[in-house]
């Protein structure tokens, strides 16, 4: 009888962990004090005006895009409150630019309602395809979208600029990580800034900012909850307001 019981008791936890793994994204900070009460979406206010009041953008990315260290929100649920705008979140963590599955950066851009009215599309220049050193690629002599080699990172970025020109003819914009210790992001910043030159694209370049990297312990503390993964408190405190200011330049 004490086995049934015990072994009953085994299969009961085994399904809560595999249930709770479902949520350890959504949970992930927590605790963290960067993501208290007062940086919610609903204790922050919406601006009277704003130049994208009423737009649709189009945000593509990965875990930062999505929210991993905040529960799922990130900056772009913020605009929706500060700036009235509809944000089309196509974020999923862990995925890369480099199409080497199918849930990539460019497999999943092709699953977003191509009719849009879009009045910008926001990439994350991904740290996935760093941690795992994707090849880094070469910038096309071309502009031609078929002739990009999407299993590469430069590739996979041209491609996607030349989409989603094509497909919601909008201004393109790309994000970086602000700075942490990869040497190989770094070579995919500079990698992305060459082919700014070539597309004419923005680019909030966070890893290059030195107001954005000067940040001291304690602030690194609320607005991090790792080297990566901003809180509620870093998106909205740390990189809203450069966001706010490249999206107003183009809108």
């Amino acid at each position: 009888m004490k086995k049934k019981i015990l072994s009953f008791v085994s299969v009961v936890l085994a399904v809560a962990i595999i249930i709770a793994g479902g949520y350890v994204g959504n949970m992930f900070g927590l605790f963290s004090e960067g993501n208290y009460g007062e940086y919610d979406l609903k204790n922050t206010k919406s601006l009277q005006s704003s130049p994208l009041k009423g737009k649709t953008i189009i945000f593509l990315g990965s875990s930062v895009t999505y929210g991993y260290g905040s529960m799922g929100v990130s900056f772009a649920d913020f605009l929706e409150v500060t700036d009235s705008i509809t944000a089309v979140k196509e974020a999923v963590s862990g995925t890369t630019l480099v199409d080497v599955k199918n849930n990539s950066y460019v497999s999943r851009m092709k699953t977003i309602d191509k009719n849009i009215k879009a009045a910008a599309f926001v990439c994350q220049l991904s740290t996935n395809d760093a941690t795992k050193e994707m090849p880094l690629g070469k910038i096309a002599d071309n502009f031609d979208i078929n002739s990009f080699d999407t299993l590469t990172v430069a590739g996979a970025i041209e491609h996607i600029i030349a989409y989603a020109k094509e497909t919601w003819d909008c201004p393109v914009v790309f994000y970086t990580q602000a700075k942490y210790d990869s040497e190989y992001y770094g070579k995919m910043v500079e990698l992305l800034l060459e082919i700014q030159k070539k597309w004419d694209i923005t680019v909030i370049d966070f890893w290059n900012d030195s107001e954005i990297n000067s940040i001291t312990e304690d602030e690194k503390n609320l607005y991090l909850v790792d080297h990566i993964h901003p809180t509620k408190a870093g998106y909205k405190i740390w990189w809203l307001p450069k966001i706010q200011e490249s999206l107003y330049k183009i809108s």
